[in-house]
């Protein structure tokens, strides 16, 4: 495995990444000049959401890349739905968080504090409304915080869905810690190394299990929740841990990988939970990456292929609607900031509503006249 370049979550900042194919190269354009803090789309849901913040520790196990730490620690974060509509709104990440991600520039021109000051939509601390609600597991990129999956989070509270977003330490450039350290990007020096992306993936579920387990205990709110009725989501490497999660722990019912590489190895026999790939042009059949036909021949159950034209990698975070506030030009040809979250919410939001909710959806079953973007592969998508 080598070091790819990404844009990551729209800073346009060189990475080693072990999540996805290398795009084809672009040709370099003038940045203009930072536009202030960004706010993020308000949800399309009818309900308002709330936040807050938790953080688990796993004793069971050391930290796999701090060797200094002889258990895993874990931030999550809740997004769900509720009664309070007025209150402090969350902050989209702390300064320092920001300053670390910033510091990615390499640009003088973007204030460190620029993406703490991002605008969002969800109630901190607010009390949870609701019953039986299914629960969704977010998994972001390889280098970035979950906070980057927020519009995301936020839109899927609103439609009645508690998201555990979970940070995975050390893996990220910025992540808070319980005592208030901001853990940096040590798993960064080592994604060159074979095995790196098994190794993460497998680690994710672990991650992701261990959250399962202590979620009940350890929210307040967990009342709220239809502990039978459990999905996930990821983008990029998260969304290949979408599979590693759902192989390794049967309570995932349903899962969608957004654009990521998948390495965890399903079984020869098959696997039949609902899956969805959602992704940008590069994962056609006969496309950069080849791991979705691998595994799409091992998908026995319910199953989507999707491809949006004009998508980019991280066309389905939030990194589009950032771009302005860090003084980054979008690509020729790409899909809009807002027109890439509304896609996303839209498709992630039908997956679950059918798999969760038992509502049919038949954007996903044949081609939208409102979404002539999304392509159904492999029969349509070539």
């Amino acid at each position: 495995m080598r070091p790819i370049a990404l844009a990551l979550a729209g800073l346009s900042v060189l990475a080693a990444s072990a999540c996805t194919a290398p795009a084809a190269p672009r040709p370099a354009a003038v940045s203009p000049p930072p536009s202030g803090p960004a706010t993020l789309p308000a949800p399309t849901g009818g309900q308002a959401v709330g936040t807050t913040v938790l953080h688990l520790m796993d004793t069971s196990r050391p930290d796999p890349w701090n060797l200094d730490a002889d258990a895993r620690q874990l931030k999550v974060t809740l997004w769900y739905p509720t009664e309070q509509r007025d209150g402090p709104r969350a902050p989209y990440m702390s300064p320092k968080e920001s300053e670390l991600m910033v510091k990615r520039l390499r640009s003088a021109a973007v204030p460190d504090d620029t993406l703490s000051k991002t605008g969002t939509n969800a109630v901190t601390d607010a009390e949870p409304a609701g019953r039986g609600l299914p629960l969704v597991v977010l998994s972001p990129g390889f280098t970035k915080p979950v906070s980057t999956l927020t519009s995301l989070a936020e839109d899927l509270a609103s439609r009645g869905y508690v998201v555990a977003g979970v940070d995975h330490p050390y893996e990220s450039y910025a992540t808070t810690l319980a005592d208030g350290t901001v853990a940096e990007c040590l798993a960064c020096d080592s994604d060159a190394d074979p095995g790196f992306g098994p190794g993460v993936v497998g680690g994710r579920a672990a991650d992701v299990s261990f959250v399962l387990d202590r979620l009940p205990a350890k929210w307040d709110g967990a009342g709220v929740l239809d502990r039978t009725k459990i999905a996930m989501v990821g983008q990029s490497i998260g969304g290949a841990s979408s599979v590693a999660s759902m192989v390794a722990d049967p309570r995932i019912r349903a899962g969608i990988d957004m654009d990521g590489t998948t390495y965890a190895r399903i079984p020869k026999s098959g696997f039949s939970r609902p899956f969805m790939f959602l992704g940008t042009p590069q994962h056609v059949p006969g496309g950069r990456d080849l791991s979705w036909e691998r595994d799409w021949k091992l998908l026995t159950g319910w199953k989507r292929w999707i491809v949006l034209t004009g998508a980019e990698h991280q066309s389905f975070t939030d990194g589009p609607l950032l771009q302005g506030a860090l003084g980054v030009t979008p690509a020729s040809g790409t899909l809009s900031a807002g027109r890439a979250a509304e896609l996303t919410r839209t498709y992630v939001a039908a997956f679950l509503d059918l798999h969760m909710k038992g509502r049919r959806q038949p954007i996903l079953d044949e081609p939208s006249p409102r979404h002539p973007e999304a392509r159904l592969c492999p029969s349509a998508c070539t």
